[in-house]
């Protein structure tokens, strides 16, 4: 079984089947992990398959050392696991897209917090696609409209 899955609630898991539902696989704590752990998900499109780097949002969240009665792990540690599994989910449904933005929002709606600005230049080093990790950024937080996304691009009828 995959580890993340433990730290996803009701919308990451309904993320998660639709993910599949479009083709795609999921893996855990592969070595492309360990470009730096700063870094908690990847697509590899070409592949289909998503990765989600549990152990670097484990390390980073403190997962070992603040434990949640209520969850069994951390706060933090589940939030970038969700938010890894989100953002990622967004790419794919660039990639549905025909690898074009998907603007569900009002580019101008289009806002991503200060700390996630790092995140931002490090993932556009990493792609050399500014606009679709800036979107990536800015959808991440909300699950609703990338279901909406996957279901709109993933699976036209």
């Amino acid at each position: 079984m995959l580890e993340f899955i433990l730290f996803l609630d009701a919308s990451e898991k309904k993320i998660l089947d639709l993910v599949q539902k479009a083709n795609y696989q999921v893996e855990e704590n592969t070595p492309l992990c360990l470009i730096g752990q700063k870094f908690f998900g990847f697509l590899k499109k070409q592949q289909r398959k998503v990765v989600i780097c549990t152990e670097n949002a484990k390390r980073d969240g403190g997962y070992n050392f603040i434990k949640d009665k209520s969850t069994g792990g951390s706060f933090k540690t589940g939030l970038m696991i969700r938010r890894a599994l989100r953002h990622e989910s967004v790419h794919i449904a660039q990639e549905c897209n025909n690898g074009k933005l998907i603007n569900i929002f009002d580019k101008k709606k289009l806002k991503i917090s200060p700390y996630k600005l790092e995140a931002l230049r490090a993932s556009t080093e990493l792609t050399g696609e500014l606009d679709k990790e800036y979107e990536a950024y800015a959808m991440e937080d909300n699950p609703k409209k990338i279901i909406s996304a996957l279901k709109k691009f993933c699976f036209v009828n």
